[in-house]
């Protein structure tokens, strides 16, 4: 297996932007300084911020503690050096500038431009630096700027950012060239630095040969544009967010640098009531149950190993009778999310060639079009491109795109993943037609997922989330191969997907309105929610919880912790998680509702509290886990996985049965026994505890 590319170099400095990329420049909110703190390296990194801002203004922000202290600050977009630790100016860099540099020249050849032009206020200007408004100049009028300075035998440096704003420098000055001065004079290589930054300003700091880049997602399209060709990671979150994100990327801090939360739960009624009763069990016990339920998991899996992959439920264990025959197939969605909760294990063989052999298998089944199949049958291995009833089946595909990420990140196969790179991307094509009117968000036929004869269509949450979560993985693996301009653009595509989400999905009375207003849009005024609703239409809308899909909303970063914790209030509320996690939607379609339909009845599956009618799913109780210890309630989900073991433990026949479902209010298992993603989330959700260590 090869060495990620990306990752090759020990880093030994951070040079990053500081407005709207460390701070949100309106109200300096930023989690960076509390992180940075907690898990900056202990070997050697030095942190500079390089920035337009000048020196006064940055040390402010310092001994106001919105920054944690540097050690060098590139101010005045690359004008001055400041040296934190010696508290002065690096003069040497000064008397580089120096060459050719003459302020009313620059002053005199401003007051001739022939388009609206005004000075920034007197805190932006140096001797070194003149700063100008200048709104939305076209690029040929930026280039004109530069001719008359031509013209007039000036050779200086013009840096037009956020089309407004206009710097004109020294030659030898911009965030780019003092940074590389700075280096050459601490004698670091440039593969050993990361940059970071948000707009076109920012955009010669990439500019350094082999550099490592950060761009967080609410980046101006002129970094975006200026970016493309290089080596940059492409942050899914915003400002400080993204960039700690990107650090934990290029292994700066650890891991769990990137779920830090400054949620505040004291006041949480609900959690603190759980919390107490909690406090009561015995710890012991709950671990040792926990315990035994692993090592049954594993043997649960392993009854589902078969020549083509993981099957959906334990042959040997399931009698068939009729359309169950098709339990007996490798399963796309379940084969998937299979493979992603057991790569902890990925490092016994039988188990780590099952999961590859399921990917192989589905992936040498991908139709003309792009289209993975539902899932192939293992006696004879033909696959099936529809789901129950002959309904085309759109999570599967999205499924096996994430699992596929999630195996080379975890295996760091790059030869796999180039082998098979351009079938995923015919996949994404075939998913991406499902995108009919280019809103960013997938229209998927009524039961057209994993809630099998369930009626709900068109703009479904979960199948939203799993496409922004898809676009995510794919950027990411674009990158594994040093396709960086194709990775940007599906990174890109993906914030606007969750943008999407979060507009139609977190119905708000604050929103504003277009001057067309949309039915949803008129009555999302009526009320606001504590959690993503589970669909709309263009003519209606359900106020009900998906668990499944607020659930992996949180998990996959389309929502924060602060709407993830409203949701976890919500759900708990209303008891989602009694008497066993988790019950897949509240509340329950009754007959009568309108959202009910006749073919409920069918083999009485869809009744109230039954199937995907709110009966508790395991393999959702193991994300639920997981989900509840990244808000940061450890023991609340040690609690929450002793009540999955004990479902898994209630078996139909045996004990220790890992059942498809269970009914939402007697907690009787159903369905097949020996369900693969029942056993393989339970144990995912035991090594997100750290309760078994890889």
């Amino acid at each position: 297996m090869e060495e990620n590319p990306t990752k090759k170099h020990a880093i030994k400095l951070l040079s990053f932007d500081i407005d709207n990329t460390l701070i949100n420049f309106h109200n300096y909110n930023s989690n960076f300084r509390k992180v940075w703190k907690m898990y900056k390296p202990q070997n050697d990194v030095l942190l500079t911020y390089n920035t337009g801002r000048l020196i006064d203004d940055v040390l402010n922000l310092i001994e106001t503690k919105v920054l944690p202290e540097p050690d060098y600050i590139i101010s005045g977009v690359g004008t001055h050096i400041y040296n934190f630790k010696t508290k002065s100016v690096v003069k040497e860099f000064n008397d580089v500038l120096d060459d050719g540099w003459n302020l009313a020249a620059v002053e005199d050849i401003i007051s001739k431009i022939n388009h609206p032009i005004s000075e920034q206020p007197t805190k932006f200007q140096h001797s070194y630096k003149r700063s100008y408004f200048f709104y939305d100049a076209t690029p040929n009028l930026i280039e004109s700027v530069e001719n008359d300075f031509s013209k007039a035998n000036m050779d200086v440096n013009i840096v037009y950012s956020g089309d407004k704003f206009l710097d004109v420098l020294p030659k030898w000055a911009n965030k780019g060239n003092a940074l590389q001065w700075l280096i050459k004079q601490l004698q670091i290589h440039s593969n050993e630095v990361i940059v970071a930054g948000d707009s076109g300003n920012d955009s010669a700091m990439f500019d350094l040969k082999d550099v490592k880049g950060i761009v967080v997602s609410n980046a101006h399209e002129e970094l975006y544009q200026y970016t493309k060709h290089r080596q940059v990671y492409h942050s899914e979150k915003e400002m400080g967010d993204g960039i700690i994100e990107g650090l934990v990327y290029y292994n700066v801090l650890p891991e769990k640098a990137s779920v830090y939360t400054a949620v505040d739960h004291a006041d949480d009624f609900y959690i603190q009531q759980e919390l107490s009763h909690i406090a009561t069990e015995d710890e012991d016990e709950k671990i040792a149950l926990i315990k035994e339920g692993y090592t049954k998991a594993v043997e649960a899996l392993k009854k589902n190993i078969t020549p083509l992959g993981f099957s959906a439920c334990s042959i040997k264990d399931n009698v068939a009778k009729g359309t169950d025959e098709n339990y007996y197939s490798v399963w796309a969605r379940d084969g998937a999310i299979t493979v992603i909760g057991s790569l902890p294990l990925v490092h016994d063989k039988e188990i780590h060639d099952c999961q590859r052999k399921t990917l192989v298998t589905l992936l040498d089944h991908i139709s003309r079009n792009g289209q993975i199949p539902s899932n192939v049958r293992i006696k004879d291995n033909i696959p099936d491109y529809s789901g129950v009833g002959g309904i085309c089946s759109i999570d599967s595909g999205i499924w096996v795109v994430i699992a596929f990420y999630e195996y080379v990140n975890v295996t760091k196969d790059f030869e796999f993943l180039r082998k098979y790179i351009d079938d995923i991307k015919e996949t994404m094509r075939w998913l991406g037609a499902h995108d009919s009117n280019n809103d960013a968000l997938l229209e998927i036929p009524e039961a057209g997922d994993w809630t099998d004869l369930f009626g709900r269509s068109y703009n479904i949450l979960y199948d939203e989330i799993l496409w922004y979560r898809a676009n995510v993985c794919f950027g990411r693996m674009l990158e594994m191969l040093g396709i960086y301009e194709q990775a940007g653009e599906y990174i890109r595509w993906s914030q606007v997907i969750k943008k999407e989400i979060l507009q139609n999905f977190w119905p708000s009375t604050q929103q504003k309105l277009f001057q067309s207003v949309s039915f949803a849009e008129k009555q999302f005024t009526l009320g606001d929610t504590s959690y993503l609703i589970a669909q709309t239409t263009p003519f209606d809308f359900s106020w009900r919880c998906d668990t499944l899909g607020n659930i992996l909303a949180f998990l996959h970063g389309t929502v924060d912790a602060e709407k993830a914790h409203q949701t976890f209030h919500f759900m708990l509320g209303v008891g989602v998680n009694d008497p066993y996690p988790v019950a897949n939607v509240y509340p329950v379609v009754s007959p009568g509702d309108p959202d009910w339909r006749p073919y409920y009845t069918v083999n009485l599956l869809n009744l109230p509290n039954h199937y995907h009618n709110g009966g508790i799913w395991p393999f959702v109780g193991g994300f639920w886990v997981k989900f509840v210890n990244k808000l940061g309630f450890k023991e609340m989900a040690i609690s929450e996985l002793h009540k999955l073991a004990l479902i898994n433990k209630e078996g139909i026949t045996d004990e220790w049965e890992f059942t498809e479902w269970a009914h939402g209010t007697t907690g009787k298992p159903m369905g097949k026994a020996y369900q693969a993603w029942s056993a393989a989330q339970y144990i995912s959700a035991c090594h997100d505890l750290k309760i078994i260590k890889k």
